[in-house]
């Protein structure tokens, strides 16, 4: 069994989430931790139902979603996993961090990075890594066939999607990433998004106005 535990950090409202199994490894996704008490919830966490992290993702690198990245590897030795495609989005991090005011220990540079066709393992369980690009140019998600759900950080929200008005961002690239990657996921397929409450890819589906299925 895959647990799921969201923290909702920094002032962008972003979702942290832990993922961790029986045996109590966990992986740490999108960790937006931007001050000491932000960064204690998620040690605590760790440190109370004594998990060991074994990897640290990023579903993109804007600033809200890479802020506790440096935490991480100083506490648990872990560099990022990400798309190569996003390196150039992360590095840009530190040089508009300080033109908005936010507290941005600079994050490491991954030594291998992830694909489309690559797998995440979690103890037994695994999770499928699909590509979805649009909201950043090298957005991943992480989706459990097993447990149904979907890690799906900043491309659909529930009735919303993610901007595309960023560097990078492309809005028709997007809803192809939506309608052929996500859409066609099973229907009770919940979604962790990187901001707000979960949803289903059938509510999407059905209500979200701006892609349907």
């Amino acid at each position: 069994m895959i647990k799921i535990e969201t923290f909702v950090f920094n002032p962008y409202q972003e979702n942290t989430y832990i993922l961790y199994d029986e045996q109590q490894n966990c992986i740490i996704v999108d960790p937006g931790m931007h001050n000491p008490t932000e960064e204690q919830k998620i040690k605590s966490f760790i440190e109370s139902n004594a998990l060991s992290p074994i990897l640290l993702l990023n579903t993109h690198c804007h600033i809200d979603h890479v802020l506790g990245n440096r935490f991480v590897f100083d506490e648990w030795g872990l560099k990022p996993q990400l798309h190569e495609g996003e390196v150039p989005v992360l590095v840009a991090v530190q040089n508009y961090a300080p033109q908005m005011g936010i507290r941005y220990e600079v994050s490491p540079i991954p030594d291998t990075f992830l694909t489309e066709h690559d797998t995440i393992q979690l103890g037994k369980h695994e999770l499928r890594i699909i590509f979805a690009p649009g909201h950043s140019p090298a957005h991943l998600c992480f989706y459990s066939a097993a447990f149904g759900f979907l890690i799906g950080g900043d491309v659909l929200f529930r009735s919303s999607i993610g901007r595309t008005d960023l560097p990078g961002g492309d809005h028709d690239t997007l809803l192809s990433s939506i309608s052929t990657k996500i859409y066609t996921l099973p229907n009770d397929t919940i979604i962790y998004p990187g901001h707000g409450p979960t949803t289903t890819i059938e509510v999407e589906k059905n209500t979200n106005p701006y892609i349907r299925g």
